[in-house]
């Protein structure tokens, strides 16, 4: 395919690369990633490396810079714009080009009404009227933070993000996952809206119920004293694990040797994809519904369970369940593996990617009914405890 597509962001990560590899793959070479910030130190704290870059990626980290590539910006035959400065798309929003946003919900920590005039104005200012720009959603609660200012009505498409993809030979992967105790996996940072104190609730509760389990937590963080503290005065220290940072790949081995996976972050969280590693890795996930990429990724009760954000007994019963199932426990992994290495994967967000922009083009409707560049509605922020009632 010989489209000319341009993805402006921040800093290129090991997030970005499979869906950038597989663009410039499917273009034919005719594909550029400018970066326009540098990455912070707390990320690589976390485990994370300068991911080589290739030759397809451009720089642009001064305002001169990024004014040089305004042309290349303007000229290219779709642009797919994450966090970059706007002036970029001025001119390329002149000429009445096709530019596809890629976005977060914006409105993570909920609507403030102090800030909502300025939003409004500035946000209708960066898509004016008559502009034919469209959404690609890193959320699926996207569309309804956009539609609270009018934006992007019937212009919202599934995506998100797409770490490697890693194939197993599903006989080995759950082989893997047999012992006992059973072993559930907590990962991300110990901030407070991700929640890590809910692994301990859980850990009190599942102790109470007499079903062995084994929780390892990974990662760094501002909680990381408290909940050591916790673990002590709790009794938790032969079933609860901290393990500190680790790189991404050393996680995803992690995931790989656990049936459980838990994501308990609140509406903070803009995406997840440690929700598509997990899911990956064949992890029974026990996801927040509030967490941005579970209702794109998991359908409840199939390849995944979900909870009521903040609902820690709700999580409890999902686990329980899982626990004391473990064929269910396996089915679901399977479903979940098979999820990612079927539909929600970089090579087919990047094929579907190039065919959405054709059929905009054509008559502003997307051929995928499900998974990404799929159709994204506006989802209420509480529909999940609507369809449990």
């Amino acid at each position: 395919m010989s489209f000319q597509v341009v993805f402006l962001s921040i800093y290129f990560n090991h997030h970005q690369k499979p869906l950038s590899d597989a663009l410039y793959r499917l273009t034919g070479g005719s594909f550029r990633f400018v970066e326009t910030q540098l990455m912070g130190e707390f990320r690589r704290k976390l485990g994370y490396v300068e991911t080589e870059r290739p030759d397809y990626v451009i720089r642009a980290l001064t305002k001169q810079e990024q004014t040089a590539l305004c042309k290349t910006v303007e000229e290219a035959d779709v642009v797919l714009m994450g966090h970059a400065p706007e002036f970029m798309l001025k001119d390329r929003i002149r000429s009445g080009k096709i530019i596809f946003r890629y976005s977060e919900r914006p409105l993570k920590t909920g609507n403030d009404a102090l800030k909502y005039l300025p939003r409004l104005i500035r946000w209708h200012g960066f898509n004016p009227p008559g502009s034919r720009i469209y959404m690609m959603c890193a959320s699926a609660y996207t569309p309804l933070d956009y539609s609270r200012f009018g934006l992007f009505r019937n212009r919202c498409f599934k995506f998100g993000y797409f770490p490697e993809f890693c194939p197993f030979r599903e006989e080995d992967l759950f082989e893997r996952k047999k012992g006992e105790p059973v072993r559930i996996l907590w990962a991300g940072r110990l901030i407070d809206w991700k929640h890590p104190e809910a692994v301990l609730y859980l850990a009190e509760k599942l102790r109470d119920s007499g079903v062995p389990f084994r929780i390892e937590m990974i990662g760094l963080g501002e909680m990381e004293e408290q909940l050591k503290e916790r673990i002590r005065e709790r009794n938790l220290s032969d079933e609860v694990f901290m393990s500190g940072s680790m790189t991404p790949p050393k996680v995803r081995e992690h995931m790989a040797a656990a049936s459980v996976f838990l994501s308990t972050s609140d509406r903070q969280e803009g995406w997840g994809t440690v929700l598509n590693e997990a899911m990956n890795a064949g992890c029974a996930v026990v996801a927040s519904h509030a967490a941005g990429g579970a209702p794109f990724l998991i359908r409840h009760g199939e390849n995944g369970l979900l909870f009521e954000s903040g609902n820690w007994d709700g999580m409890t019963d999902a686990v329980l369940r899982l626990l004391k199932n473990r064929d269910r426990c396996a089915e679901i992994g399977i479903r979940a593996y098979r999820t990612i290495a079927e539909l929600w994967n970089a090579d087919v967000a990047a094929k579907r990617f190039l065919r959405l922009v054709q059929t905009v083009e054509e008559n502003g409707e997307t051929p995928f009914s499900d998974g990404p560049c799929s159709r994204a509605e506006v989802l209420r922020d509480n529909w999940f405890m609507e369809e449990e009632h």
